[in-house]
């Protein structure tokens, strides 16, 4: 048994903001699936969006953030994570993260512009904020002795006595094919998204779900799972997994185009390449299955090569892998699952309704996305989040362990080569695209109910009877996400942001959560 004050499960921005504010205080168990770089947030290409230049206000970006969400944003918890955005930048900085600053004027940053945005508000590094940000939280992690880190450490369930508060977490040591418990009188998850629940996704390859599936297991109330972001522009190359293309270059002037050369946005939004993701997806998915095509094309052909090799250096690059010259030829994309706004449902301070047991980032339903998440929003609500949690916590610091001692031993971890969860996986993440994604149908829904329920059923069966692996584990998860999905989606009568239902086009004129739990299906 390893025991501290804190267990945070994940190691993306909010994992680790999280880490860095309560070592101040106490011992910090750190674990993450594979290493400590392994996360969305490393990924992350755009950057965080915060309200610094004069020309913009607070009240810009709330209301740009209202209007992405669709109606289903908590005004409140949306003011506060705005008006406290610059307090959490500036903590980054003085960490050591530097942001793009203008070239004739190096004491100004270089604010981009995405999609939903009204006004220039985007700190990015480069086009490679996330990892520049990774890296920099990474580097403090390492360095202080309150924080022990466990890589390559998978959990499998939450630990919940009869008083209902969360004691500690079963863990898989991958490498050392043994069971760990952890035990902690605070318990964080910061395990990120879902987005390995279909078939394409820009999401690493870590992003299964695990806090949200975890979480549900163990008996919290999971809300609006239904809404999926799909971004719009993920590289179309049979061997580009996984690339984003920046919202940020249809921000700098991108025009997506079909295969003959024509735009085609303008007949879906006045905002056109620069509207919300939800409305920029769908229309892209409509132009696909209308035409019978296989992607679209964004063209940033407008823009000098050292333009985009000085803004965009690693699209650049990643492009040219792929014989693709920007500042020449169109960019071949296609949308694909990107971010979750829904999760583990959470108040303002990140408290889940199991006692000790937090929720941040991106395996959290805060509040803050509603129906559809506006662009950069989800770094920020990572760091203030994390804030939120630390401030939250400490009151529970003078709190006892509980016993753990006679918990049963319900894992095996005799060793295991069996492929079988292989051909599930693949028909699990499959149904979820076909059925769950960018336009759905109670007709789709119905039989993705019918056809994810046979699969859940059969890999927790798989699951209970076979030696327990990463892969067996993940399985499990994304099992669990894809039925949580269909259940949300069907209970929404009405198309909102993300979910959209051609047999229900209209949106209802109060905005409701979808709230689950194990004990309401």
């Amino acid at each position: 048994m390893i025991r501290s004050d804190y267990l945070i499960i994940g190691s993306g921005i909010a994992g680790l903001s999280l880490a860095l504010k309560v070592a101040q205080k106490a011992k910090v168990s750190l674990i993450t699936k594979k290493k400590l770089f392994d996360s969305s947030t490393d990924k992350a290409q755009g950057g965080i969006a915060c309200v610094i230049d004069k020309s913009d206000s607070f009240e810009k970006h709330i209301q740009d953030t209202l209007v992405s969400g669709a109606g289903l944003c908590d005004k409140d918890k949306v003011t506060k994570l705005v008006q406290e955005s610059p307090d959490r930048l500036n903590e980054l900085i003085s960490l050591g993260v530097e942001f793009t600053k203008k070239e004739n004027n190096p004491n100004e940053f270089d604010l981009g512009l995405e999609g939903g945005h009204s006004q220039r508000r985007i700190l990015h590094a480069g086009d490679v904020t996330g990892n520049e940000i990774e890296n920099v939280l990474i580097k403090n992690i390492l360095k202080n002795k309150s924080i022990t880190v466990f890589e390559n450490y998978t959990a499998i369930d939450l630990i919940v006595n009869e008083n209902n508060i969360c004691c500690g977490a079963y863990v898989f040591a991958n490498e050392k094919n043994y069971i760990e418990i952890f035990q902690a009188k605070i318990i964080a998850l910061a395990c990120g998204g879902a987005s390995k629940t279909y078939l394409y996704t820009s999401n690493p390859d870590v992003s299964t779900g695990d806090g949200i599936a975890m979480a549900y297991r163990a008996g919290t109330d999971v809300a609006n799972m239904e809404f999926v972001q799909f971004h719009p522009t993920c590289l179309y190359n049979k061997n580009a997994k996984s690339f984003l293309i920046s919202e940020a270059v249809r921000g700098e002037g991108a025009i997506l185009r079909l295969k003959d050369g024509s735009q085609f946005m303008d007949k879906y939004s006045p905002q056109k390449e620069l509207a919300p993701r939800d409305i920029v997806a769908r229309a892209i998915d409509k132009e696909l299955k209308t035409r019978r095509q296989d992607c679209v094309y964004l063209d940033i052909t407008s823009k000098s090569k050292s333009f985009l090799m000085k803004r965009f250096p690693n699209i650049y690059i990643k492009c040219l892998d792929y014989g693709i010259d920007m500042a020449k030829d169109m960019i071949p994309v296609i949308p694909a699952a990107h971010f979750f706004c829904g999760g583990v449902k959470i108040d303002e301070h990140g408290r889940t309704n199991i006692k000790n047991l937090y929720a941040l980032g991106e395996t959290s339903c805060s509040g803050i996305h509603g129906a559809n998440r506006l662009a950069s929003n989800s770094l920020l609500e990572g760091i203030v989040y994390a804030d939120r949690v630390y401030k939250d916590s400490l009151r529970l610091l003078n709190g006892k362990y509980y016993d753990l001692q006679n918990l049963p031993n319900k894992y095996k971890t005799s060793k295991n080569n069996s492929l079988v969860y292989m051909q599930e996986w693949e028909e699990i993440r499959r149904a979820s695209w076909n059925y769950l994604s960018i336009t759905r149908s109670n007709e789709k829904l119905i039989k993705a109910k019918k056809r994810i329920s046979i699969l859940k059923s059969e890999i927790n069966t798989f699951f209970k009877h076979s030696p327990v692996t990463v892969e067996n584990i993940e399985l499990r998860n994304i099992a669990c996400i894809a039925d949580l999905i269909v259940n949300s989606a069907l209970q929404r009568k009405e198309s909102r942001g993300l979910h959209y239902n051609v047999d229900y086009p209209e949106m209802l004129p109060v905005a409701k959560d979808i709230v689950l739990n194990e004990s309401v299906k």
